[in-house]
Formats: C-alpha cells, sequence, structure tokens
C-alpha cells in the first residue's frame, strides 16, 4: 500500500495530508521505548507531509507515580485535555497508553460519537502485580474494557498478538518497531570509552530501565567469565549498586554514548520476562552486539530470522547463562544486517494505516 492510498484510507474522502492526535501517558522527559517509539513515528509523520499532535503530561499538572517517581502522572486533566483535542480538530486519535490521559481522551471520544485507535505498549498488568500482588485478572479486565471501544488495538509483535487473543482482546493489529540506523553503527566499538575499556573480556551488558520488572537480577546473580555493566537509571538502581559492588553501573547515557556503550559489549542482556518489544534489542545488534535472552515475547519475535530459521544474532534459552555463553559466538556483522531490516518508516506507514477517520469506523 503506498502513502497515498493509506492518507486515503484514513480520511476517506476530504484533503491531504491528515490531522493525527496522539494521546501518550509516557512522553517527555520519561526516557523509555515507548517515548522513543511515538516521538520517532511523529516524525517519520510529519516527514510525509502528515501535522502530528502528540498530547502528554508535561503539559497539566502531575504527581509522580507511587514507588516510581521519575514518571509523573496527569491529574485531572479531563478538562484541558478535551480543549486540546477540539482545538486541533484531529482527522484520526490515537490513545497509546491506558492512564488518565489516555482515559479522558476515550472518555471525550465516546461521548461524541468519535472513532479511535490504541496501543498495548506497556504490561501494566504484570507491573502492577509486582509491586503490589494485584491479581492479573483483575487488571487484564480492566484493560480489555479500556480496549474494546476502539476500533484497533496495536500490539509490537506476533506473539503478543496470539497471547493478547487468548486474553479476550479483539480488533488486534501488528505494529513492528525501527531503529535508528544512523546513530547506533558498529564502528563505534572502535571508539574508547573510559567507563567501560578497563572491564576484562567478554563484556556482558545490560541497557534500559533500572526497575524490578526488568528482571536485571537474573543477569546480575549470573556465573560468567569477563565482566558485567548496567547502562540505565530507574527506582531501582542504588538498590543493586549496593548488592553488586563488582558490576560496572554507568548511569543513564544518551546519544552517541549510549550508541558507544551497545558497542563495546561482546553480548546485550536482556533478562526481561515481560517487555512487549524491546527496542534495545534493535539497537544492541544495529551496533553489532548480539543478544542472550530468555524465549519470551519480543526477543523471541525480533531475534528471529524473518526464513523461520532461528536465531542466529544471539541465543534465546530458558537458562539465561547458556544464552549468554551461546551469544558470545554469534557474527557481529550479521546482527548488523538482521537490524537493518527494521525501518521506522515503515513502522510509521504500518501506523498510519491502522488509524482510522475520527468521524466513524
Amino acid at each position: 500500500m503506498t502513502s497515498d492510498e493509506i492518507r486515503a484510507r484514513l480520511l476517506s474522502v476530504g484533503p491531504l495530508p491528515a490531522r493525527i492526535m496522539i494521546i501518550s501517558d509516557a512522553w517527555h522527559p520519561q526516557v523509555n521505548g515507548v517515548v522513543r517509539t511515538l516521538n520517532t513515528t511523529a516524525n517519520e509523520l510529519r516527514a510525509m507531509g502528515h501535522t502530528v499532535e502528540v498530547v502528554g503530561p508535561d503539559r497539566f499538572r502531575t504527581f509522580p507515580m507511587p514507588t516510581y517517581p521519575d514518571i509523573r502522572i496527569s491529574l485531572f486533566p479531563r478538562r484541558k485535555l478535551n480543549r486540546i483535542i477540539e482545538s486541533f480538530a484531529p482527522d484520526a486519535l490515537h490513545i497509546a497508553t491506558e492512564g488518565t490521559l489516555g482515559l479522558s481522551a476515550r472518555g471525550w471520544a465516546l461521548a461524541r460519537g468519535c472513532a479511535f485507535t490504541t496501543a498495548f505498549h506497556t504490561r501494566f498488568a504484570e507491573y502492577l502485580h509486582a509491586r503490589t500482588r494485584v491479581p492479573l485478572s483483575f487488571s487484564y479486565a480492566a484493560l480489555r474494557r479500556f480496549h474494546a471501544r476502539g476500533q484497533g488495538m496495536m500490539v509490537a509483535t506476533q506473539s503478543l498478538r496470539e497471547e493478547l487473543a487468548e486474553r479476550g482482546f479483539g480488533r488486534i493489529r501488528t505494529w513492528s518497531r525501527g531503529v535508528d540506523l544512523d546513530q547506533f553503527r558498529v564502528e563505534l566499538r572502535d571508539q574508547p570509552d573510559p567507563e567501560l575499556d578497563d572491564l576484562p573480556r567478554p563484556l556482558f551488558i545490560y541497557v534500559g530501565r533500572i526497575a524490578v520488572e526488568k528482571n536485571i537480577r537474573a543477569f546480575l546473580d549470573l556465573d560468567l567469565p569477563g565482566s558485567k555493566a548496567v547502562v540505565g537509571g530507574g527506582p531501582q538502581l542504588d538498590e543493586l549498586k549496593r548488592a553488586y559492588p563488582d558490576v560496572r553501573f554507568t548511569g543513564a547515557r544518551h546519544g552517541e554514548d549510549l550508541a558507544r556503550a551497545y558497542a563495546h559489549g561482546d553480548v546485550m542482556m536482556f533478562p526481561s520476562l515481560t517487555d512487549t518489544f524491546g527496542l534495545v534489542l534493535l539497537e544492541a545488534l544495529a551496533c553489532g552486539t548480539p543478544v542472550a535472552a530468555f524465549p519470551v515475547t519480543g526477543p523471541k519475535d525480533v531475534l528471529a530470522n524473518p526464513d523461520g530459521s532461528g536465531v542466529t544474532v544471539g541465543a534465546v534459552n530458558t537458562d539465561l547463562r547458556v544464552a549468554a555463553l551461546e551469544a558470545l559466538k554469534a557474527d557481529r556483522a550479521a546482527c548488523r544486517a538482521h537490524a537493518e531490516t527494521f525501518s521506522w518508516r515503515a513502522c510509521a506507514e504500518t501506523f498510519l494505516s491502522h488509524l482510522v477517520p475520527l468521524g466513524g469506523h
């Protein structure tokens, strides 16, 4: 489907290009995969000629999320959000998250008989259960109600699509991800990195948010040769630094510093059991660094060869130590080549094709 055909499907009739509004409880200054995905998708859509407005918590009064103060929750946003939506007058409305902004946008659309799409970016049910022991069945029932009134729920991988279908979700649409191949590149491995160069090889590295749901201890507790490093920030950082004094913690990195950290790793460890995709997988591969992970949603989708011949750009195994040692054997050139098959432009066009006109189904 061409870009013009996609736009015609979106608008049905009327002028091109489209006015697209995205509502997200995850937005700057947060640093995570949801924010990167929405920001990059919006920029790609703008480059295609569309007008895109992303509405996040930065426009509202907020309070810190309990147990995770870096994430701010919008406080009673409905009236202001209603004015923002109506002033922008979108052709299509996409509700990216299930927080207070997402709920308010959903309420606006339902009250006016407007169509909208949603996305399942984050396993809130599992994250809430990990922190408060709220039963998964309760949370998933609430999530099903949230998404059921939309005209399509976008998910990042085929395995997640199948899992959510089994949990009773409907109108599921697959929406993959991309990677910035100019920022994340193999040659950064040849540049010096003062924080990592002195560590004995092989270097097993974790990159991402440092929080309990990321299951980082499953990596740090492994008996592995060489060294371990953790790149990122989050609510569990101080706790893990105290518990693992032999691990190199660099704190959060951005831009080329982040890309250089990926490139200096011999294996990128991905111990999470709850991610819905894992942009860090693509970023590591683009830098030529193979990935070791459990065989769960995200890794088993991203790391698999399109021809079904298995994983050659790292390793997945129920024993993470086995996966880590197996990943050391991967070809770094093959890792880069695999990452090059993921395009942000294709991601944006798929997103656009799933949108619906605001005025009807």
